[in-house]
């Protein structure tokens, strides 16, 4: 099978890979009591979106990468709406908020200019 993007080349990839290790170490200062609850979601939202850019990466068409791009892409403000809640129900500090949301917002360009790139360049 021939593969059009080796995913870990990919600068997108390398930074949603980045965000999700902060989420983790974010998570870790969470109450016990959320392991099961916004802890999990949120770990879970932020390794989906690096994986659904490594899947997409495999396949053989652009329409079935877009479609893994656009599903990164729904899983990034899954994470987002999710810090929002961790912040307001004050699990999530000011600074490390600040922090998530700059590198999500990053990594929504960056998936958002890679879906505008395939679009324009289909293989």
């Amino acid at each position: 099978m021939r593969r059009k993007h080796n995913f870990k080349n990919l600068r997108v990839w390398e930074k949603s890979v980045d965000l999700s290790v902060k989420v983790y170490e974010v998570t870790a200062e969470f109450p016990a009591e959320e392991k099961f609850g916004i802890t999990s979601q949120m770990r879970r939202s932020s390794v989906s979106i690096p994986s659904n850019i490594a899947e997409g990466s495999a396949k053989n068409s652009s329409k079935a990468f877009l479609n893994s791009l656009d599903i990164s892409l729904g899983e990034s403000f899954e994470l987002e709406t999710q810090a929002i809640i961790a912040q307001r129900v004050g699990i999530l500090n000011d600074q490390d908020f600040k922090s998530l949301e700059s590198e999500l917002s990053e990594v929504q360009r960056m998936i958002n200019g890679f879906i505008q790139n395939i679009d324009a360049n289909p293989y």
